[in-house]
């Protein structure tokens, strides 16, 4: 079963940021993902494969 993403669920990822930080916000679902990053507020673009490949755990919006 593929994992849900949903804008506004913070993702950890296995790599941390040049920041320091592991921890991801979605902004944007698609065939490419929006991430902007928790520690220092950099935002990349990403393809679904890599992050579904990197993701060690979500937290959902509430």
């Amino acid at each position: 079963m593929p994992i849900q993403y949903e804008v506004g669920d913070i993702v950890k990822l296995k790599k941390q940021h040049p920041c320091g930080s592991h921890e991801w916000e979605v902004l944007r679902v698609g065939a490419d993902f929006r991430l902007k990053c928790m520690g220092c507020g950099h935002q990349i673009m990403i393809a679904r494969k890599l992050v579904e490949k990197n993701t060690k755990e979500i937290r959902k919006s509430s």
